[in-house]
């Protein structure tokens, strides 16, 4: 019999039975605490070890609202991955009675610096055209870009609007004898990836930028209070849309609190205070349409070098089938007797490489 703080511990140890040639596999102790009998039995520990089993999210189809082009794995949802890429590059025993895929991806990438005023300080834009071929008996492929393209200070081609680049190069692979002529690309690919051309414009953008941010900003020093009134024009054309739109607006180190008004439910915006920002999020929006949203901070010793740390804004985004440089692939053909044509895939996407936003917020 023990006594400690007031409770009393009866350590009560059974004897063998007889004749048990190993005395230690007789029965295990026992302890009694506060009248309740506590055993280290194994056969009676084991009704109280329970492992439940954790379920994760089940996958569904309208999860896929937000999915960004070529099923790529965005910020916001975790989605399936596309079956082009998982897809190896050799064809296995089983698919080869099933029809092969080419895929032809026009990227475009911008580089964007925008002035207080509004008037663009930095339009750059980065495209390159990738062949995915799944296709494993290809003679010769043609790749027909616009007839309007034009490198460098070429003369104007065509009677319609010039795509006009400073930079073009192209894969050791691909034969340039009708380029010259009729702009088009002779390429016999092997399976896998392959980037054919890449070319590049530089301080300019032949159609309008995609996104135009106006800030407005409101500050009161003495009640260390700021306000910062956001408002996004989406300028794509009206049959165009951009997703995963992101605006990242850094706010003075010693923000406390954050309240928002979002002009739309599907709108979020959080403060993030490892990095010190406001991060307003839409999920998609439609060209030719406007959103708002208006940023209250509470900045207790608000002075005029706290204000220079607001700003400036930097957006990214995702426009699906949509280039701003207009470039466009005219056709995509096999030539030479094929077994089987393949399924052909053109596809355009234009994301954000840096497009950022200056605020005025220090006067």
């Amino acid at each position: 019999m023990l006594k400690r703080g007031g409770a009393s511990l009866e350590w009560q140890v059974n004897a063998p039975p007889p004749g048990d040639p190993h005395p230690f596999t007789g029965s295990f102790p026992s302890f009694q605490d506060y009248g309740y009998v506590q055993s280290t039995a194994p056969e009676v520990l084991r009704n109280f070890l329970q492992v439940e089993p954790v379920l994760g999210p089940r996958f569904s189809l309208l999860d896929l609202s937000s999915v960004g082009l070529f099923g790529a794995d965005t910020q916001q949802s975790k989605v399936a991955p596309s079956s082009a890429a998982a897809r190896p590059a050799l064809s296995l025993r089983g698919e080869q009675g099933s029809r092969p895929e080419v895929f032809l991806d026009l990227v475009e990438r911008l580089t964007v610096i925008i002035a207080a005023n509004g008037s663009p300080m930095k339009v750059d834009i980065q495209g390159e055209i990738r062949l995915k071929s799944f296709f494993p008996n290809c003679s010769e492929m043609r790749v027909g870009l616009s007839e309007e393209f034009c490198v460098g200070k070429m003369e104007l081609r065509g009677y319609g609007t010039a795509v006009r680049v400073d930079e073009c190069s192209f894969h050791s692979s691909v034969r340039l004898d009708e380029f010259e002529r009729s702009r088009v690309l002779r390429v016999t690919p092997s399976q896998g990836e392959l980037t054919l051309m890449q070319y590049q414009l530089a301080d300019h953008c032949p159609t309008a930028l995609p996104f135009h941010l106006f800030p407005t900003v409101h500050h009161d020093l003495p009640s260390g209070r700021v306000q910062v009134y956001l408002k996004l024009r989406c300028d794509l054309p009206p049959k165009s849309h951009a997703v995963n739109v992101r605006v990242h607006l850094p706010v003075p180190k010693a923000v406390l609190s954050l309240s928002q008004e979002l002009s739309s439910p599907e709108q979020t915006a959080t403060l993030q205070t490892s990095t010190k920002s406001v991060e307003w999020v839409v999920p998609r929006i439609q060209g030719g349409s406007q959103l708002s949203a208006l940023f209250k901070l509470e900045v207790p010793g608000l002075g005029r070098g706290g204000l220079r740390e607001l700003g400036p804004a930097n957006l990214s985004f995702e426009v699906p089938a949509f280039a701003c440089s207009g470039l466009q692939i005219r056709f995509l053909r096999f030539v030479g007797p094929q077994t089987s044509l393949p399924h052909r895939w053109v596809r355009y996407v234009t994301h954000s490489d840096a497009y950022a936003i200056r605020l005025n917020a220090g006067s």
